[in-house]
């Protein structure tokens, strides 16, 4: 219902809906990506940093999203569920668990 709320820019809503959830232990589980590579398996979250290698990570990411950026990429924003704004989400997507995995 929160998500449903944020994909129709009802903030206020998602809002409380998720101090609803709050107040009612309920969590939810972020979402999450793996990958094995030479036979070990890494697994990343949304913006992670846990991992050994992330400054490289992160790197590489910044430099293929530049890459894109020249080519005439632009990033489809309208599924990121977060009051912020464009460019912030651009990020977030930038920083999601799949792109930290590959």
């Amino acid at each position: 219902l929160s998500n449903i709320y944020a994909a129709a820019n009802r903030w206020e809503d998602k809002a409380k809906v998720r101090k609803l959830m709050k107040n009612s232990s309920v969590k939810k589980e972020p979402g999450s990506s793996c990958i094995e590579v030479n036979n070990q398996v890494h697994s990343f979250l949304a913006e992670d940093s846990s991992h050994p290698q992330t400054r490289e990570i992160y790197a590489e990411l910044k430099r293929l999203s530049w890459q894109l950026l020249e080519a005439g990429y632009v990033p489809d924003t309208k599924l990121v569920l977060h009051d912020v704004n464009e460019e912030q989400k651009g990020y977030l997507l930038c920083c999601h668990s799949e792109k930290l995995a590959i």
